[in-house]
């Protein structure tokens, strides 16, 4: 006698993003993972090892280092590539300044976020990927609520959020002309909190920046930046020592950190739980406009 098996909300959200990867790798020829070292690219890393094991991970992670990168997220981010056996495609931010690709902001405000974007569209030209995989999901940002799971990009790496592909009883339309690609979100249907829930039962490593830790800090127009050679700092601005963990990981001299004690998963996800504010609410790139991310995702941002 067969015993029913119910799936539970996780069980149903993992087993769609299983199924989009296992899409990616069925209709397309070059694919990748666009791995960022925050929890929700380790997410998507998570999922591909179960949606194709027991073999590898067939795609390589491809990181975009700024150079202004926690420590932290690259000792990870080395880690955790050679513990799968993946390879690990790092796009440098700094030999694309050095080329003269793009120019370096200047200035208390400087970032190198927005200069990310060339490096990244070179790095997908370079190794011919025709799918990035990517760990966006829908309830971030009002930009990111507007995509599909497989999200076209032209020749020029752009996105034009009126022309997006009918994806209809889980069917995924990825033809493309030569030089397009496709950017690809197995977990647009996720929350944060489902992704913390996740992280927790399945016991998913992550930096450490994600737990409640010491550090300095220095606070800018309400947000908590960490103290870094890479932050200018403005008049009067003195770094002091903050007991904060990181909701988002990205260029440092952008995330924001949070004033927080929640050192183990479960009082991180208890702390999701309860908060009324976005993970993104600390981002100082999101602060430049009302539209600063759809704009850089028209440019060919993730």
């Amino acid at each position: 006698m067969t015993q029913d098996y119910q799936l539970d909300h996780l069980d149903e959200l993992e087993a769609e993003s299983i199924f989009v990867l296992r899409e990616v790798a069925a209709q397309f020829e070059r694919p990748a993972i666009l791995f960022s070292g925050g929890k929700d690219s380790i997410v998507v890393t998570h999922l591909a090892t179960k949606a194709f094991a027991p073999a590898r991970i067939p795609m390589p992670l491809v990181h975009i280092d700024t150079g202004h990168n926690f420590p932290e997220t690259i000792e990870f981010r080395d880690g955790l590539a050679e513990r799968l056996g993946v390879q690990l495609v790092v796009g440098s931010v700094q030999a694309t300044i050095d080329a003269g690709r793009v120019r370096e902001e200047t200035g208390a405000q400087a970032s190198r976020n927005r200069l990310q974007t060339t490096t990244l569209l070179d790095t997908v030209e370079d190794g011919k990927y025709d799918a990035c995989v990517g760990g966006a999901r829908r309830d971030e940002e009002k930009a990111r609520a507007k995509e599909r799971f497989f999200s076209h990009r032209d020749d020029f790496g752009q996105w034009d959020p009126k022309h997006q592909r009918p994806e209809l009883w889980n069917l995924f339309n990825g033809n493309h002309m030569p030089g397009e690609h496709f950017r690809v979100f197995p977990l647009n249907n996720w929350t944060e909190l489902d992704i913390w829930n996740y992280i927790t039962r399945e016991q998913i490593a992550l930096p450490s920046l994600y737990f409640a830790h010491d550090r300095k800090c220095v606070v800018r127009d309400g947000v908590i930046l960490a103290h870094s050679e890479h932050l200018p700092h403005r008049e009067g601005e003195t770094p002091e020592t903050m007991r904060v963990r990181f909701r988002t990981l990205g260029d440092l001299t952008i995330t924001g950190a949070i004033a927080s004690d929640a050192d183990t998963l479960e009082k991180i996800t208890a702390e999701v739980a309860a908060t009324r504010i976005t993970e993104r609410g600390g981002r100082v790139d999101d602060k430049r406009s009302e539209t600063s991310m759809e704009d850089r995702k028209k440019e060919g941002y993730f």
